[in-house]
């Protein structure tokens, strides 16, 4: 089965298309292309939905020429001088298809008539959660080649996704349930449940700000520039493991539920600053490290005492802020120290943050459940739930 995977939750423009075998369950990448809109929004400090919109129609079909291409699946027709046209009516339902979504419709229709349909025998897509007016630009151009091509269609949870790429290299029978799912990215922060792969409940999230929006706003506070996570850890790095001057608090970490705020971190982090008048570059070292170790206190605190709580077997992280190199590590060390039969899955750095091939993953778990939908039934939705 091969598998082409569409995302575009947020500011990211992901194709990805993955091959499994039907009988040993073995994943193959054939190619991942992700085209990052980091430098369009950095100047504004943050994403802004109308340009992420606008810079997805622009991406998706060079994206998808670029995916088939490094698959050995794009097609080009005979060249002839008169290839034969698409019919009127199609050209029709394909606009109609796309009708919010004008620009991306002006690249699809030349890119179909100048090739043939690749063998693919599934098409998986984001529908949610994620910023609405993104979402709606994958979902639309995914139903437009369901259409087209005439291939079976699966909507995929994004949050699910960032869970499920862990079993790209582990075989899904390799792993022992209850898992516990920390997925902390920038619009999301939640500890999840799985009792098995389709099977989830929420047991906390942020009741505000989610880690990675932390992380960013701070860097903001400090004019340290966008995206914050990164920043903040190589700043931090000087730091690491040594007591500073600069204390901030840790919210929530000692509720009994599992939920997480990060927003007084931020006020804090605010105030903070506005007391110091010379901001060197050591003091910056300073305080980044403190944001980075406060976060990170409170996510590794939660997420034990859930995997405690539910004796789990498994634990398993996903999204953007997981490619954060000490929470990867003193997570690792306080699971072996502290619960050394549990098995731990984190996704390869590159596949922490938003990428198509999780969601290629999720789309053939779906199909094994046969959640397949009418293409003309899917809609994007940007507080999808998992469950």
């Amino acid at each position: 089965m091969k598998i082409l995977a569409i995302e575009t939750s947020c500011d990211d423009t992901g194709i990805a298309i993955l091959e499994v075998s039907e009988k040993t369950e073995e994943f193959s990448v054939l190619s991942n292309i992700v085209s990052s809109q980091i430098e369009v929004h950095k100047k504004y400090g943050g994403v802004y939905p109308a340009m992420a919109k606008r810079e997805h129609q622009r991406n998706l079909v060079p994206v998808l020429i670029r995916a088939l291409k490094q698959a050995k699946l794009l097609n080009p027709k005979s060249e002839i001088r008169n290839p034969k046209q698409i019919p009127k009516s199609k050209i029709q339902k394909l606009n109609s298809i796309l009708e919010r979504e004008s620009e991306l419709a002006k690249k699809l229709v030349p890119f179909l008539q100048k090739h043939k349909k690749p063998k693919i025998d599934l098409i998986a897509v984001t529908n949610g959660p994620g910023l609405e007016p993104c979402l709606w630009v994958g979902v639309n151009f995914a139903k437009a080649l369901s259409y087209f091509w005439n291939i079976p269609i699966v909507p995929t949870n994004h949050i699910e996704s960032h869970i499920l790429v862990n079993f790209l290299p582990t075989r899904p029978g390799l792993v022992g349930f209850p898992a516990v799912c920390l997925v902390v990215s920038g619009g999301h922060t939640q500890l999840i449940l799985m009792e098995k792969i389709g099977n989830y409940k929420i047991l906390g999230e942020t009741r505000d700000d989610a880690a990675g929006e932390c992380f960013d706003k701070c860097a903001k506070i400090l004019g340290l520039g966008y995206p914050g996570g990164p920043i903040i850890s190589q700043l931090a790095t000087k730091f690491l493991g040594c007591p500073t001057p600069q204390k901030l608090p840790r919210p929530m970490i000692n509720t009994k539920n599992y939920d997480f705020s990060f927003s007084g971190l931020k006020t804090a982090v605010l105030y903070a600053n506005r007391k110091v008048e010379n901001k060197t570059k050591r003091y910056k070292q300073e305080i980044a490290s403190e944001i980075q170790q406060a976060i990170i206190d409170v996510l590794i605190k939660k997420t034990m005492k859930a995997a405690k709580d539910f004796k789990a077997k498994t634990i398993i992280l996903g999204g953007g802020v997981t490619a954060n190199k000490e929470l990867r590590k003193q997570l690792t060390e306080k699971i072996e120290r502290e619960i050394p039969n549990a098995r731990y899955l984190i996704p390869n750095t590159q596949l922490s943050t938003d990428n198509a091939l999780m969601v290629a993953v999720a789309g053939y778990f779906k199909a094994e459940q046969n959640k397949f939908m009418r293409w003309q039934d899917i809609e994007a939705n940007a507080n999808l739930r998992v469950e």
